[in-house]
């Protein structure tokens, strides 16, 4: 018995692994959005979806995914266009210094470029590439990765219909580091109705990526984001400007029943991150369940059925 469930075990595991290849690689992408999410939804998180009531935050992101009109908010996660959002709605002083932008990767002139830059793609997640020293900085094997994500339509792997119209283009911003010296701390605000709830805080990244999760008062909260780890012995600091960070969220999610909003902060000064409608495209666990349930709980301003 025990054998036969390590075989089916490993049998799901690679199935799925097969799975998100075909997905990633668009052979998938004559399946509809519906029964795609469907599927993705029982090979992530191993249960049948209820689109028709959902009460988990992940069955409430799959809902918005299909009838949310996330195809009007491309403007809002192109990673160039939104700046122009943020500039208009809390000013320009919170985004990142722009370096450039370019529709190809031979448009870019290394030559032009500071010593350190951080370049990445506008309708994607991922493809974001550090230098830190350019005389040491591999630009053949960035040109690689870069033209396979201008390649790709973010879109059809996870039917996230807010990246599906997005002009593919590259930007090149100012490295940025905190006052650590070595990474950039990065605050990730759940808001629901335009009201903050819970932060998630992203920290060691290139060593031992974990999330930590805190209220609105940065008490600890003890949950986990599967399948990424979580330290209640690392003591963060409670950002000095953590109720401006909050009041700035408020401001930027007032529209919307759910958005993410990320900034950073470097020497008390706040920087815009992204905003994002379908963290992990909604196939990431809480751990408790119940916690998911209970942010679940608070998108309460959507009519929630199926639509025909």
């Amino acid at each position: 018995m025990l054998k036969s469930s390590c075989v089916y075990a490993i049998f799901k595991k690679i199935l799925r692994a097969v799975f998100y290849a075909l997905a990633d690689s668009g052979f998938l992408n004559w399946i509809s959005d519906k029964t795609l999410i469907k599927m993705q939804y029982k090979f992530k998180i191993g249960k049948n979806l209820d689109i028709s009531s959902p009460k988990t935050f992940n069955e409430k992101i799959q809902w918005l995914k299909l009838y949310g009109n996330l195809q009007n908010y491309s403007h809002l996660v192109d990673k160039y266009e939104v700046r122009k959002y943020i500039a208009e709605t809390i000013g320009e002083e919170y985004l990142i210094p722009l370096i450039g932008v370019w529709d190809r990767f031979d448009d870019i002139d290394f030559e032009e470029l500071p010593n350190q830059f951080a370049l990445k793609c506008t309708h994607d997640s991922g493809s974001v590439i550090i230098c830190t020293n350019k005389s040491a900085f591999n630009i053949k094997e960035t040109k690689n990765k870069l033209n396979k994500c201008l390649k790709r339509n973010f879109y059809y792997p996870t039917r996230e219909p807010q990246y599906k119209n997005i002009k593919p283009r590259i930007i090149g911003e100012k490295y940025m580091v905190d006052e650590s010296g070595i990474e950039l701390m990065d605050y990730k605000i759940f808001c629901f109705n335009g009201e903050p709830k819970i932060i998630q805080v992203n920290y060691n990244r290139n060593i031992d990526h974990r999330l930590n999760f805190y209220d609105t008062e940065w008490n600890y909260i003890s949950i986990q984001l599967k399948p990424h780890l979580t330290d209640p012995t690392k003591l963060i600091d409670k950002p000095n400007n953590l109720d401006k960070m909050l009041t700035l969220a408020k401001t930027l999610s007032k529209n919307y029943p759910f958005v993410r909003v990320d900034f950073y902060s470097i020497n008390d000064k706040i920087y815009f991150g992204e905003l994002t409608f379908t963290p992990n495209a909604g196939y990431k666990e809480f751990e408790p369940e119940e916690f998911g349930v209970q942010l679940g709980n608070l998108m309460k301003s959507i009519p929630y059925k199926e639509f025909m």
